[in-house]
């Protein structure tokens, strides 16, 4: 096994023990009004789109794309469940810009740095675009037990799927050519529009758990997050107890 891996591993464990003291201590971080309505949003997006990411065009890549999505739509989307208006184009253009510095940093490791930081650039002109003319991930914004997706949402999906797969062509033709570039691109294209459109439809069902969910789940929900921190963490030990080789 890649000692690289194991690190990993260990890191996310610690990760995962620091969320769950924060939920803990929930009545001490403000309640309701405090800020793990926030993080259980970020947590939750960053679980979604990174496993769907992953899946798609793998692990590294799921890990920056889902904590930078994750992240970024949980702070444009409390404040829209807060009922008040959108962020300012500037700090808009500041979250497409995180989302495509992480996109671009997952594309590195395979393609290189001209092909990641080129479609950084490309997806992130492409979001304020998008963020300038209304489409934004807070449209049409509903907290309820029923999942759902607009027809204003889809469409934004189906542009979405067509300029991510626009941006991996021009990149391939313009800065870097990769072998079966129509196929690589349709994959980018197909990963990020699927994935996105899955988000959009649970979407009203994690915003109603994120502004409902109890106290005493919060507690239980800490206390997992914990130990499968402590499980994660226990890799390494476990590795030199049965005398596994590291590369």
């Amino acid at each position: 096994m890649d000692h690289h891996t194991v690190a990993a591993v260990s890191i996310a464990g610690t990760c995962l023990d620091v969320l769950g003291s924060l939920y803990l201590a929930y009545d001490l971080l403000g309640g309701q009004h405090g800020p793990l309505r926030v993080l259980t949003r970020a947590v939750t997006y960053s679980v979604v789109f990174g496993i769907g990411y992953g899946l798609g065009l793998g692990l590294f890549f799921g890990l920056a794309s889902g904590v930078a999505t994750g992240v970024t739509l949980a702070i444009e989307l409390n404040r829209a469940a807060r009922g008040l208006d959108h962020y300012s184009l500037p700090w808009e253009a500041l979250f497409a810009a995180i989302r495509g510095l992480a996109f671009g940093a997952g594309l590195y490791r395979m393609l290189g740095f001209g092909f990641a930081a080129a479609f950084a650039v490309l997806i992130t002109i492409g979001q304020v675009i998008a963020y300038s003319r209304g489409m934004r991930p807070a449209i049409d914004y509903q907290a309820s037990r029923r999942s759902r997706i607009t027809p204003r949402q889809f469409w934004g999906t189906v542009v979405r799927t067509i300029g991510y797969t626009a941006a991996a062509l021009i990149c391939s033709a313009f800065v870097h050519h990769i072998e079966h570039a129509w196929l690589f691109a349709l994959r980018v294209g197909l990963v990020t529009g699927i994935v996105t459109g899955v988000g959009i439809t649970v979407n009203p069902y994690i915003e109603y758990y994120a502004d409902n969910l109890p106290e005493r789940r919060m507690g239980v929900f800490g206390i997992a997050l914990i130990l499968c921190g402590f499980a994660l963490q226990s890799l390494q030990y476990w590795l030199a107890l049965l005398d596994v080789r590291l590369t």
